[in-house]
């Protein structure tokens, strides 16, 4: 018999890590599911039978006990978790044809994200719209506490575009859908004067939480992307590829409000990506134009008579501080310096 040898052992064990921890993930679903199932149908038997026999919350105060000594080791029979249950429920039977459709999926995120969901949410639309995202981009509870924050359900799908006009319809819906407006660029920290070129490499400079603010599928191919027409060097702002709209996306910067020219510059930008960088297996370029303020009208009209589809939206910058502030406020490495000096003073005092 053939003596196993050290490569084909650790072959071996590493899948058998990797099919165990599989399992694992696969068995804590399971769990969540079962377990939020039975949330559902707790919180639909208490709906019922506090409407029909008039139970007031005492009732629950004794379930809460009763059930916490059948199952001491269960943290989900408290009073207060046994009333979200019941506000859960009721929040989605508001309206039945969206609670129906959406138990399938609520039971498939932890009872955590379902909670902040219908203390945020003011209707079941938008809760399911923030269900749908969650399920299909793997969003942590802090994830979508920022989606939601930042009003994404309000946002999303509200860039004015000619999509309608320059895309196939199915191509058209979902750029559309790619698209917001405002776009919220919190997480950057600029001066009330800051430039084009300030604001470029910001976003570069975190684009982690800039690709996360512009949604899922869109990939970063780089900034001021050279391209020569004629003979002549043109640069781009900044580039993307969208994976699902299988696309390249031009985003152009301006500091001001909206202006008809921009539309024009635009154009000529995503002409060029589809003349000197497109591919036979690329479709039509899309532009986004992001600008500090529109008139709705004026960018309507800006768009008429445009072949190349493009959307306008504006960004807000939560964050921005003035000029004269700017040098007197403590930097990052300012701020650890002085709690690490603080926790050394709490050490020696021990």
């Amino acid at each position: 018999m053939a003596e196993l040898s050290h490569s084909e052992y650790q072959q071996w064990l590493g899948s058998l890590k990797q099919n165990f921890r599989q399992r694992q993930l696969k068995a804590a679903v399971a769990v969540n599911t079962q377990l939020i199932e039975f949330y559902w149908h707790l919180g639909s038997e208490i709906v019922e039978k506090q409407q029909r026999s008039q139970w007031g919350d005492g009732f629950l105060d004794k379930l809460s006990r009763d059930l916490s000594l059948e199952f001491p080791d269960v943290k989900g029979f408290s009073l207060r978790n046994l009333k979200y249950i019941r506000q859960w429920v009721s929040f989605w039977n508001q309206d039945v044809l969206i609670g129906q459709q959406a138990v399938a999926q609520l039971v498939q995120i932890p009872w955590g994200h379902n909670l902040l969901l219908i203390s945020k949410c003011r209707s079941t639309e938008e809760a399911l719209f923030y269900v749908v995202q969650t399920l299909q981009h793997g969003w942590s509870r802090a994830v979508l506490t920022h989606k939601m924050e930042s009003q994404l359900w309000q946002r999303k799908g509200n860039a004015v575009s000619n999509f309608d006009q320059t895309l196939p319809l199915v191509q058209s819906d979902l750029a559309q859908q790619s698209l917001k407006d405002p776009y919220v660029f919190d997480f950057l920290a600029l001066t009330e004067d800051y430039n084009e070129r300030e604001l470029e490499n910001s976003l570069v400079k975190h684009i982690t939480d800039f690709l996360l603010e512009l949604g899922a599928g869109f990939a970063y191919v780089g900034k001021q992307v050279p391209v020569v027409v004629g003979d002549k060097d043109f640069y781009i702002d900044l580039l993307f590829y969208h994976v699902r709209l299988h696309c390249y996306v031009v985003i152009e910067l301006k500091t001001g409000d909206f202006k008809p020219e921009y539309a024009g510059k635009l154009n000529f930008y995503i002409n060029a990506v589809d003349g000197e960088i497109k591919t036979e297996q690329d479709l039509p370029t899309i532009g986004l134009l992001l600008c500090r303020g529109k008139d709705k009208l004026i960018a309507e009209y800006a768009l008429k008579g445009i072949d190349t589809p493009m959307g306008i939206s504006e960004y807000q910058l939560t964050q921005a501080l003035p000029t004269e502030l700017q040098d007197k406020l403590p930097s990052i490495e300012q701020i650890e310096r002085e709690l690490a000096r603080e926790f050394d003073k709490g050490e020696s005092k021990q």
